[in-house]
């Protein structure tokens, strides 16, 4: 016990919590971030041919080992989205945006990320957009700014 902690009869013991280990990301996982780092969005296919984006290792419905990475993408279509006016400081932008679900061209499933289409009345579900990649990627799903509207589309 501290001199600061008052003496209240309870006991008290200091614990950290650590996890001394790292995990390799595997084939699969390992694919999609290194493919980020190359601005190329990558799936799985599925055990029935369905093409999953991101990609799982193992089939959700079968629970079959997946290794058929395919390239998917870059264009994709905005399947549902909700309009953030006003962001917090945690957000992946700092003026208001959208969380949608993109289906990239060539996949059968959506992925959740931002789009920064400048005004909500812009945003429609089955508008088409592409990634708006950093400059400086590293193999992370923040290595896709957010999507933007696909130049000259219309839904």
């Amino acid at each position: 016990m501290t001199q600061t902690e008052p003496d209240d009869g309870v006991l008290r013991a200091p614990m950290v919590i650590e996890y001394p280990f790292s995990r390799t990301t595997g084939p699969v996982i390992g694919a999609f971030l290194t493919g980020l780092r190359e601005k190329v969005l990558v799936g799985i296919k599925g055990s029935e041919g369905q093409v999953i984006v991101p990609p799982t290792e193992y089939d959700p419905v079968t629970a079959e080992e997946l290794t058929e990475v395919v390239e998917v993408g870059p264009g994709a279509v905005v399947t549902t989205w909700a309009w953030v006016f006003e962001p917090h400081e945690r957000h992946p932008l700092d003026h208001p945006f959208a969380w949608a679900l993109v289906k990239p061209d060539g996949a059968d499933t959506s992925m959740l990320h931002a789009i920064d289409a400048g005004s909500v009345d812009v945003m429609k579900t089955g508008m088409r957009v592409v990634p708006r990649w950093r400059d400086e990627r590293e193999g992370h799903i923040n290595d896709i700014e957010c999507f933007v509207p696909e130049e000259g589309a219309h839904a």
